[in-house]
């Protein structure tokens, strides 16, 4: 079933008549317009092209070479607009921002970019080829439409006779009145294959000048920025409600806890000494359990002291014995530690449930550019990846740093959950930051 867009583009050219929706005119114009672009285009490049090769032996030769490479720039930009007159289908912008303000950085992002040198080549098969041909066909259709409408014209100025199409010549008004007849009728017949030299022109327009894969490679980093963007802001809210359950819920608790132990003491009846008692015990409980959960939510081990001594807390707090063999030069990214931290506290939640194991181990260190942490366990093997929710969650969580999640559990054992995400240090970053 054809698309929306593309029934779009061909109903206008059945509905109506051959001039009755100004297709043939938009057509006309497209097609017109093209000579004086391709004149000036083809004394551009040729200009640069000759100047630039006769002084690129001097310095200021280099800088017309790439004024040259770079001349199909702004031509595809002004070829997309004049599209527009007979495609209403935008036709997108293929090159990305540069990463850096400042010409430099956006020469350098240019001539990267594989749609640079398609313009170029654009630029060299309009200014040499497509434009002679579109002032071919359209001249061919105004010289006999014009030529023979012309006729009476003619007549009338040399008041003897006129040379029709400098073919054959006419001497009386009826003689002369007949091919201007013909001009007038041929209008609309010669529009069609007007307006098809133009849709054939404008398919090869958006041939040349369309880069899919550039769309296509933009879109997937804007949407892998996208995702960093959300995760860090997801982290943000994270810290935020933990901040918040520490200074306000967490402080009530211990105060609460604390009046409930003062009241203890100085209450005298054994009665409300044990209701007294029980409150105070599931208020130490809950406050228990609120500081669990701040720990859950972004541990504050992290936040102070990195990534190392967060999972020596994690092997600390853990059921069995874990070894931690972790060794990094400098702390990373906050997104990569956040990630890698949740990520090895899920594998130890799962070793302490799952794996019946007598020990594990947390090993991580660089390689090749990449944070590489692995937790090992002795226990049965045989893990599931997808019997739940929570490993699904860590891979998630790491794809968006570009990072991966394996899992080797063969059936009795070991198994080995091992994280690589690209490693940046915090330090680097802000570097980065301050030279820009």
């Amino acid at each position: 079933m054809p698309s929306s867009s593309a029934a779009t583009r061909a109903r206008p050219w059945s509905r109506h008549g051959a001039l009755g929706d100004g297709r043939s005119w938009r057509a006309a114009l497209y097609l017109l317009s093209s000579v004086p672009l391709g004149a000036v285009t083809l004394i551009t490049l040729f200009l640069l092209a000759t100047i630039g090769a006769a002084l690129s032996l001097i310095v200021i030769g280099l800088p017309l070479l790439l004024v040259l490479v770079l001349t199909g720039i702004p031509l595809a930009s002004l070829e997309r607009r004049r599209l527009r007159l007979i495609d209403p289908e935008p036709l997108a912008d293929p090159h990305r921002d540069p990463d850096r303000t400042g010409l430099v950085a956006w020469l350098r992002t240019r001539l990267r970019e594989r749609a640079t040198w398609r313009e170029l080549a654009y630029a060299v098969l309009f200014g040499f080829l497509l434009w002679p041909l579109e002032a071919l066909a359209v001249g061919s259709v105004l010289v006999v439409c014009g030529g023979l409408l012309a006729t009476p014209v003619m007549l009338a100025v040399d008041g003897e006779e006129a040379r029709v199409l400098k073919i054959w010549i006419v001497e009386s008004w009826p003689g002369a009145l007949v091919p201007a007849l013909a001009g007038l009728l041929l209008v609309p017949v010669l529009a069609y294959p007007l307006r098809a030299v133009a849709a054939g022109r404008a398919a090869l327009t958006r041939f040349l000048l369309a880069s899919v894969e550039g769309e296509l490679d933009h879109r997937i980093r804007e949407l892998g920025r996208s995702r960093v963007r959300l995760v860090d802001a997801f982290e943000a809210e994270r810290r935020r409600i933990e901040r918040d359950l520490h200074d306000g819920a967490q402080q009530r608790l211990v105060a609460l806890s604390m009046t409930l132990g003062l009241a203890r003491i100085e209450t005298p009846g054994p009665q409300l000494d044990g209701l007294l008692a029980k409150a105070h015990d599931e208020a130490a409980t809950a406050l228990v359990e609120i500081r669990e959960l701040i720990r859950g939510i972004h541990p504050q081990v992290l936040t102070d002291r990195g990534l190392v001594a967060a999972v020596e807390d994690l092997a600390d707090r853990s059921v069995i014995p874990v070894d931690v063999d972790v060794d990094l030069p400098e702390r990373p990214l906050e997104a990569i530690e956040t990630a890698v931290y949740f990520a090895v506290s899920e594998a130890l939640a799962n070793v302490a449930k799952h794996s019946g194991a007598s020990r594990a181990r947390v090993h991580g260190r660089l390689e090749k550019g990449r944070l590489v942490v692995e937790v090992e366990d002795d226990g049965r093997g045989g893990a599931d990846t997808g019997s739940g929710t929570g490993l699904q969650g860590v891979a998630d969580r790491v794809s968006v740093l570009d990072g991966r999640l394996l899992v080797s559990s063969p059936p009795g054992g070991p198994t080995v959950f091992r994280v690589q995400v690209p490693y940046s240090s915090a330090r680097s970053r802000n570097q980065r930051g301050s030279r820009n």
